[in-house]
């Protein structure tokens, strides 16, 4: 509203409000892991780790029925973590279901066997490099377990000195907010005493203001950023982004996921302009990926732990996953499922899910976005390269007749559109 207000639009009224935010957390529950608690007369549900992040959780529901003397068996697995992850356990969850609900963000992907060790030798082999070139190594990152799981791992390296030491910045409040959070659990977490040896190390910094953000720019030679959102599409890591890809020394290193039409997938495509608040940044840095540290489980991992759920008698649902991984997990599950019992749902399907399997509701509510909108490039990522060619084709313009044209071309296609 503050930006509308100073383009002279309308203001936008909120969907809601802080004070709505902070009302709706008086209405959160906590329940342990493995309890069943009802729900209602005829539904009860328990939780069980998910292995993604702190306290995440797949959920197992029971459905009873008037007509049958079984109830109905549904899991949701939520994000399921990859096996060896450094602070959580590996997923549990039940067997003999009716319906799987099922993530599938790395669906089409393999990261190889990983362990802690092998991923830290690759980490302290990015980190030698990007020192090497005595410039910026800037880490986007998620605020929760991602950064805590980095900071345990630099520490490590820098502790035995297979990496040089070097300031390591932790530029976002709602990481300091989480990292907090993990040490008061340290003891309920695997690698609690590390983390918490790792948080107060002399070489990790935590910003609180605004001024101590901008300040970080005046730092020289090697140093580490760490700052949200894992895929450069929010928060501090924009401003980082802004102030260090135009530098031919410094390192942008993405550890996770990252998005069809997110900032971050759009550098790891080899862009070499990009816009960034409005300003149009030439990229000359490093841009490294070290997909090590994502929370998610790769293909053979989601098929291992499908494989652990069965039977399914009913269904699997497909879900969180770009078309192409959700399409290669479904393959990959047609060996324990017959394939017509795997469905990929699209936004906004409705489905009936009963005895004979799983039937789509074709009064489902209207659909927000048709199927080839979803996980693709936007209007918003083609408006953005529009710009950037059309200052290009200006600049590159050897006088003011040129450039005119051109100005004057792109104006008359626009009161066309108008008219």
């Amino acid at each position: 509203n503050r930006r509308n207000e100073k383009r002279g639009r309308e203001q936008v009224e909120p969907i809601y409000t802080k004070d709505d935010a902070a009302a709706c957390m008086l209405l959160f529950r906590a329940s342990a892991y493995d309890e069943w608690f009802s729900v209602s007369e005829d539904i009860r549900a328990r939780f069980w780790n998910a292995g993604h992040l702190l306290c995440s959780a797949s959920v197992e529901i029971e459905i009873g029925s008037m007509n049958s003397s079984k109830p109905m068996r549904l899991l949701f697995s939520g994000d399921l973590g990859p096996q060896h992850k450094l602070l959580q356990p590996d997923p549990r969850a039940p067997f003999d279901l009716d319906y799987l609900i099922c993530e599938s963000t790395y669906g089409d992907r393999e990261r190889g066997e990983v362990t802690p060790e092998s991923r830290r030798a690759m980490l302290q082999a990015e980190v030698k490099r990007a020192a090497d070139m005595r410039g910026p190594l800037v880490i986007p990152s998620f605020a929760v377990e991602r950064t805590q799981e980095l900071l345990v791992d630099l520490h490590m390296l820098m502790l035995s000195g297979a990496i040089p030491p070097a300031p390591i910045i932790v530029d976002s409040p709602l990481a300091t907010r989480a990292s907090e959070i993990f040490e008061r659990h340290a003891g309920e977490i695997e690698e609690g005493a590390a983390l918490v040896k790792a948080l107060n190390s002399g070489d990790i910094r935590f910003t609180e203001t605004v001024e101590q953000s901008k300040a970080i720019n005046r730092l020289s030679g090697f140093f580490i950023i760490i700052a949200a959102s894992g895929m450069c599409d929010a928060g501090r890591i924009r401003h980082h982004l802004k102030n260090n890809l135009w530098r031919r020394n410094a390192t942008i290193m993405m550890v996770g996921f990252q998005a069809q039409g997110s900032l971050g997938r759009i550098l790891l495509d080899g862009a070499d302009r990009v816009r960034i608040q409005g300003e149009e940044i030439q990229v000359k840095a490093s841009i490294r990926q070290l997909d090590l540290y994502s929370g998610h489980a790769d293909a053979t991992e989601l098929f291992t732990w499908v494989e652990e759920r069965m039977p399914v008698s009913r269904g699997i649902l497909l879900s969180h996953g770009e078309p192409e991984a959700m399409g290669a997990l479904k393959a990959r599950l047609g060996t324990l499922v017959p394939p017509e019992r795997i469905l990929m749902p699209q936004l906004d399907a409705g489905y009936d899910l009963g005895e004979e399997g799983a039937r789509l509701v074709e009064e489902s509510r209207a659909v927000r976005l048709p199927p080839e909108k979803v996980a693709h490039l936007d209007w918003h990522n083609d408006l953005s390269k529009l710009l950037l060619d059309v200052n290009d084709a200006i600049s590159k313009e050897a006088d003011e007749r040129g450039r005119k044209t051109i100005i004057r071309r792109l104006r008359r296609a626009l009161n066309e559109r108008e008219n």
